[in-house]
């Protein structure tokens, strides 16, 4: 029997054994997250990539 799961629960539950572990802590947990949005290519991957390049530009902008 052939089980699929998508990437998008398998990042949510390994992120959440980081987290629940003490591997990461809430920053990288957060960019973890979000990439996982992204590498699964979510319906949120849109989003999170032009919120994710709104900061960078923020960021980069700042003196």
């Amino acid at each position: 029997m052939i089980v699929t799961v998508s990437a998008a629960l398998l990042f949510g539950v390994i992120t959440f054994v980081l987290v629940r572990t003490q591997r990461v802590s809430a920053g990288s947990m957060t960019a973890v997250w979000l990439s996982g949005f992204t590498a699964a290519s979510t319906g949120l991957a849109g989003p999170v990539n032009q919120g994710l390049a709104a900061a960078a530009h923020m960021i980069a902008t700042l003196h």
